[in-house]
Protein backbone atom coordinates (compact mmCIF):
# COMPACT_ATOMS: atom_id res chain seq x y z
CA UNK A 1 0.00 0.00 0.00
CA UNK A 2 1.14 3.50 -0.47
CA UNK A 3 -0.10 6.66 1.58
CA UNK A 4 0.09 9.33 -1.02
CA UNK A 5 -1.18 13.10 -1.04
CA UNK A 6 -0.69 16.17 -3.71
CA UNK A 7 1.38 19.35 -2.39
CA UNK A 8 3.08 22.27 -3.19
CA UNK A 9 6.39 22.79 -1.31
CA UNK A 10 7.23 26.27 -0.24
CA UNK A 11 10.37 27.61 -1.29
CA UNK A 12 13.64 27.63 1.72
CA UNK A 13 13.04 31.29 2.49
CA UNK A 14 9.54 30.52 3.00
CA UNK A 15 10.39 27.07 4.87
CA UNK A 16 13.09 28.93 7.12
CA UNK A 17 10.66 32.21 7.62
CA UNK A 18 8.00 29.15 9.41
CA UNK A 19 11.06 27.43 11.08
CA UNK A 20 12.03 30.54 12.65
CA UNK A 21 8.32 31.21 14.04
CA UNK A 22 7.64 27.74 15.35
CA UNK A 23 8.58 28.29 18.88
CA UNK A 24 6.99 29.61 22.41
CA UNK A 25 4.43 26.85 22.81
CA UNK A 26 5.10 23.57 25.02
CA UNK A 27 3.62 20.12 24.54
CA UNK A 28 2.96 20.46 20.90
CA UNK A 29 4.54 18.76 17.72
CA UNK A 30 6.08 21.19 15.75
CA UNK A 31 6.37 20.43 11.89
CA UNK A 32 10.27 19.92 10.48
CA UNK A 33 11.38 21.70 7.22
CA UNK A 34 10.91 18.28 5.18
CA UNK A 35 7.39 18.11 6.31
CA UNK A 36 6.56 22.03 5.38
CA UNK A 37 4.05 21.51 2.44
CA UNK A 38 0.79 22.72 1.13
CA UNK A 39 -1.77 20.21 0.75
CA UNK A 40 -3.82 19.95 -2.48
CA UNK A 41 -5.28 16.64 -2.09
CA UNK A 42 -4.59 14.02 1.03
CA UNK A 43 -5.27 10.81 -1.28
CA UNK A 44 -4.46 8.28 1.64
CA UNK A 45 -3.66 4.10 1.06
CA UNK A 46 -4.24 3.14 -2.25
CA UNK A 47 -2.52 0.28 -4.17
CA UNK A 48 0.47 0.03 -6.75
CA UNK A 49 -2.10 -0.03 -9.84
CA UNK A 50 -4.43 3.09 -8.60
CA UNK A 51 -1.49 5.05 -7.56
CA UNK A 52 -0.03 4.70 -10.69
CA UNK A 53 -3.02 5.44 -12.11
CA UNK A 54 -2.73 9.09 -10.38
CA UNK A 55 0.17 9.63 -10.65
CA UNK A 56 -0.87 9.24 -14.66
CA UNK A 57 -4.04 11.75 -14.36
CA UNK A 58 -2.00 14.14 -12.41
CA UNK A 59 0.56 14.62 -15.27
CA UNK A 60 -2.51 15.64 -17.44
CA UNK A 61 -2.97 18.54 -15.30
CA UNK A 62 -2.13 22.04 -17.52
CA UNK A 63 -1.97 24.78 -14.74
CA UNK A 64 -0.09 28.63 -15.12
CA UNK A 65 2.29 29.86 -12.54
CA UNK A 66 1.23 31.74 -9.78
CA UNK A 67 2.59 33.15 -6.83
CA UNK A 68 1.47 32.99 -2.83
CA UNK A 69 2.84 34.39 0.16
CA UNK A 70 2.40 34.01 3.68
CA UNK A 71 -0.63 35.71 5.47
CA UNK A 72 -1.02 34.83 9.51
CA UNK A 73 -1.51 32.02 11.41
CA UNK A 74 -4.26 30.07 12.74
CA UNK A 75 -5.81 26.87 14.57
CA UNK A 76 -8.24 24.25 13.66
CA UNK A 77 -9.17 21.73 16.98
CA UNK A 78 -11.52 19.16 17.04
CA UNK A 79 -12.17 16.56 19.10
CA UNK A 80 -9.29 16.62 21.59
CA UNK A 81 -6.38 17.60 18.71
CA UNK A 82 -5.25 19.85 16.65
CA UNK A 83 -3.37 22.34 14.27
CA UNK A 84 -2.14 25.23 14.39
CA UNK A 85 -1.09 26.28 10.90
CA UNK A 86 0.36 29.28 8.63
CA UNK A 87 -2.27 30.94 6.06
CA UNK A 88 -1.58 32.08 2.44
CA UNK A 89 -2.70 34.30 -0.17
CA UNK A 90 -4.05 34.41 -2.60
CA UNK A 91 -6.58 31.59 -2.05
CA UNK A 92 -8.59 31.51 -5.72
CA UNK A 93 -5.90 30.25 -7.88
CA UNK A 94 -4.72 27.80 -5.40
CA UNK A 95 -8.69 26.36 -4.88
CA UNK A 96 -8.38 26.06 -9.25
CA UNK A 97 -5.39 24.33 -8.96
CA UNK A 98 -7.20 22.00 -5.84
CA UNK A 99 -10.12 21.36 -7.73
CA UNK A 100 -7.99 20.34 -10.95
CA UNK A 101 -6.12 17.73 -8.37
CA UNK A 102 -9.11 16.42 -7.02
CA UNK A 103 -11.15 15.92 -11.10
CA UNK A 104 -7.69 13.68 -11.75
CA UNK A 105 -7.61 11.66 -8.65
CA UNK A 106 -11.45 11.21 -9.08
CA UNK A 107 -11.15 9.84 -12.81
CA UNK A 108 -8.54 7.56 -11.60
CA UNK A 109 -10.47 6.12 -9.11
CA UNK A 110 -10.10 7.84 -6.02
CA UNK A 111 -13.50 8.39 -3.85
CA UNK A 112 -14.21 12.16 -3.79
CA UNK A 113 -13.39 14.37 -1.19
CA UNK A 114 -15.73 15.19 1.17
CA UNK A 115 -14.23 17.79 3.32
CA UNK A 116 -13.59 21.54 1.97
CA UNK A 117 -10.50 22.55 0.90
CA UNK A 118 -8.71 25.34 3.41
CA UNK A 119 -5.30 25.76 2.19
CA UNK A 120 -2.71 26.07 4.70
CA UNK A 121 1.01 25.17 5.80
CA UNK A 122 0.60 23.13 8.77
CA UNK A 123 3.29 24.03 11.47
CA UNK A 124 2.31 21.77 14.31
CA UNK A 125 -0.24 19.35 15.80
CA UNK A 126 -1.66 18.20 19.61
CA UNK A 127 -3.07 15.97 21.11
CA UNK A 128 -4.79 16.04 24.58
CA UNK A 129 -5.77 19.30 25.83
CA UNK A 130 -5.46 22.88 24.02
CA UNK A 131 -2.18 23.99 24.27
CA UNK A 132 -2.02 27.46 25.05
CA UNK A 133 -1.40 29.19 21.54
CA UNK A 134 -2.58 32.65 22.57
CA UNK A 135 0.95 34.20 22.84
CA UNK A 136 1.83 32.75 19.65
CA UNK A 137 -1.23 33.20 18.05
CA UNK A 138 -0.39 37.31 18.93
CA UNK A 139 2.56 36.85 17.51
CA UNK A 140 2.08 35.97 14.62
CA UNK A 141 -0.91 37.02 13.77
CA UNK A 142 0.96 39.34 10.89
CA UNK A 143 3.18 36.77 9.64
CA UNK A 144 4.27 37.79 6.47
CA UNK A 145 6.45 37.04 3.30
CA UNK A 146 7.05 38.67 0.11
CA UNK A 147 5.54 36.30 -2.87
CA UNK A 148 7.23 33.32 -4.10
CA UNK A 149 5.94 31.74 -7.34
CA UNK A 150 4.32 28.25 -7.53
CA UNK A 151 5.95 26.69 -10.37
CA UNK A 152 4.92 23.19 -9.47
CA UNK A 153 3.00 20.43 -7.76
CA UNK A 154 4.18 17.12 -6.12
CA UNK A 155 3.33 13.80 -5.30
CA UNK A 156 4.30 12.31 -2.30
CA UNK A 157 4.15 8.99 0.24
CA UNK A 158 4.16 9.26 3.45
CA UNK A 159 5.48 6.87 5.33
CA UNK A 160 4.96 6.44 8.73
CA UNK A 161 7.03 5.66 11.60
CA UNK A 162 8.23 5.76 15.20
CA UNK A 163 9.76 9.20 14.99
CA UNK A 164 6.92 10.60 12.47
CA UNK A 165 5.74 11.13 8.93
CA UNK A 166 8.88 10.95 6.56
CA UNK A 167 7.58 12.57 3.19
CA UNK A 168 8.96 11.72 -0.35
CA UNK A 169 8.66 13.03 -3.26
CA UNK A 170 7.09 10.61 -5.81
CA UNK A 171 6.76 12.56 -8.89
CA UNK A 172 7.05 16.21 -9.61
CA UNK A 173 4.37 18.22 -12.27
CA UNK A 174 5.82 21.46 -13.18
CA UNK A 175 3.31 24.39 -14.18
CA UNK A 176 2.99 26.27 -17.30
CA UNK A 177 4.62 29.43 -18.14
Amino acid sequence: MHRLFVAIRPPPLIRDLLLDAMDGVPDISWQDDEQLHLTLRFIGEVERPLAEDIAFALDRIRFEKFDLALAGVGQFEQHRRGTLWADVTPKEQLRALAAKVERACQSAGVTAERRAFHPHITLARWKGPKPRLDEFLQLNVSLCSNSWEVDQFVLYESRLGHEGAHYEAVTTYPLTG
